[in-house]
């Protein structure tokens, strides 16, 4: 069993059995009523109030959800690492600091950048630990970066995306790769091409590894969800030099291939797009898949530009169309006064035929920098709030690049995110795929004066611990979310509900609480 797994089903037995004992020995029923006072144990000494008790009224609550990601890039340490030369206990306080701000922002999901060269930021078993850990392929940091951005970001109620490059072997060839790195293990199909190393996408040996990666990852850590980037066949360089694959696509031809190049390289990216999804709805029906391609399709659809489609075999709608993601993000990372709108392009993917597949689009917030595009920070909020007008069309949120950006405070782009555009708690909508979110049971709440204690009766299904205020009668607004195996919340006098939400997204009906 995986070590992230077992660790949870170990506390959540324990839990069980506390709450069982605090019930008369009584097992629990799903479904069945629970006690309001039937939870954690008390934590202090009650003040002069008995806790609520009797049979807990279950209301049914819910909010406007909306994914807010960030992107973490480790590559060449741009987000993360600070140094290749922390200590164990300095790695890890860095990454506490870093997911306290960003949560503290309104962020409710972390894209993090865990193979950025077919290297390691975790304990894979495939790929050598990443050099922008310690400085060398290979040399591991003495801790797990990945295992502890998992526990510390669910504990402040943000999902954590393992975000992968499927194709890219190594920066430069200069760099002196691990022994047991994809380009030692398969040199025969590792390329040179400007000036970087990438693993030929049309060779089955290359699109089996990265699976077997994919499979490996998701095997032993506890992410919501698997993320692909942009690259794909590479970018053209400065002379448009075209790719050299002719031998990879005359065996295919010899072997009885019939599909132009174009079509082929697309099918070899398709295939492993597919693949993935196959492996993730069957193994891990939670973990949400999906891809950030540049924002635009083919060159003159529906604005002129690069074309994805022809130069790097990107064929997003196809993705969209088959549900072989759950989710596209586009990196829209243009004016709304350029040649290549944001209106115009996030309404265009908004609307492309895509049964139920959410579209999150990317926005540049580097393009803030004055280094860089100087953009002022209305485009960013004017971006933000038109991708909301798109909610009915299936775009339920935006990721952003990249938090070193955000960190800095680029342009007071921190006080536009806590104050204004992410001021109100939320969680990312569900899964939309069939079969992918699991409702959790109804928590277990019990209440010490304006102290409430939660737990669930499932420790397992419940992925957050969510914390509604009435505002008006029958109108629920979100105050808080946590994780952890329990959770305690201080609340003031009023009418209060918790209720919990499982891996996928799904939400279990909320227990009341009234305070005096």
């Amino acid at each position: 069993m995986p070590r992230v797994h077992k660790t949870l089903l170990t506390t959540g037995l324990l839990l069980l059995a506390t709450a069982c004992g605090e019930l008369g020995e009584r097992p629990f029923e799903p479904g069945a009523p629970t006690e309001v006072d039937a939870g954690v144990p008390d934590s202090g000494t009650p003040d002069s109030e008995t806790p609520d008790s009797g049979v807990p009224e279950k209301v049914t609550v819910t909010h406007s959800r909306e994914l807010r990601g960030v992107w973490v890039a480790t590559v060449l340490r741009l987000d993360w690492p600070p140094s290749t030369t922390m200590t164990p206990a300095e790695g890890r306080a860095s990454l506490d600091a870093m997911v306290d701000e960003l949560a503290g922002l309104g962020f409710n999901a972390l894209f993090f950048q865990v193979r950025p060269e077919s290297d390691a930021l975790y304990a894979s078993t495939l790929d050598p630990w990443s050099r922008f850990l310690t400085g060398t392929q290979g040399t591991g940091p003495g801790w797990d970066p990945l295992e502890h951005l998992i526990n510390v970001a669910h504990a402040r109620g943000v999902e954590v995306h393992a975000w992968i490059n499927p194709y890219r072997g190594l920066m430069s060839p200069s760099v002196v790769a691990a022994p047991g790195h994809v380009t030692k293990r398969l040199p025969e199909f590792a390329v040179t091409y400007n000036n970087a190393v990438v693993m030929n996408p049309g060779e089955p040996a290359v699109r089996q590894h990265v699976t077997a990666v994919v499979k490996d990852l998701l095997d032993h850590y506890d992410v919501d969800g698997l993320h692909f980037d942009d690259y794909f066949y590479p970018y053209p360089d400065s002379q448009n030099t075209p790719f050299p694959d002719d031998a990879t696509y005359t065996r295919y031809q010899e072997g009885g291939g019939t599909l132009e190049k174009g079509d082929w390289r697309r099918n070899n990216v398709n295939t492993l797009v597919h693949e993935v999804m196959e492996l993730i709805s069957s193994e891990h029906p939670h973990v949400r898949f999906g891809i950030s391609p540049i924002g635009l399709w083919k060159n003159g659809e529906p604005v002129s530009g690069f074309d994805a489609y022809n130069a790097i075999a990107c064929d997003a709608v196809t993705w969209m169309k088959e549900g072989w993601i759950d989710y596209l993000a586009p990196q829209l990372y243009w004016r709304e006064s350029s040649k290549q709108p944001y209106s115009t392009l996030s309404t265009w993917w908004a609307n492309r035929p895509k049964g139920g597949v959410h579209v999150f689009p990317g926005h540049a917030v580097h393009n803030l920098s004055g280094e860089l595009q100087n953009w002022p920070l209305t485009e960013i909020a004017d971006q933000v709030a038109f991708t909301r007008t798109l909610r009915a069309q299936g775009a339920q949120g935006d990721l952003h690049f990249r938090a070193r950006f955000i960190l800095d405070d680029t342009k007071g782009v921190k006080g536009l995110l806590r104050d204004e555009l992410y001021a109100q708690p939320a969680l990312p909508p569900q899964v939309p795929r069939e079969g992918a979110a699991m409702t959790p049971p109804v928590p277990f709440v019990v209440r010490e004066g304006n102290t409430v204690h939660v737990t669930n009766p499932l420790p397992l299904d419940a992925r957050f611990h969510l914390l509604y205020r009435e505002t008006s009668p029958g109108t629920w607004t979100l105050e808080r979310v946590v994780g952890g195996a329990q959770a305690t919340f201080e609340v003031s006098s009023g009418t209060w509900a918790v209720s919990d939400v499982g891996r996928g997204g799904a939400e279990s009906q909320g227990v009341r609480i009234t305070v005096p």
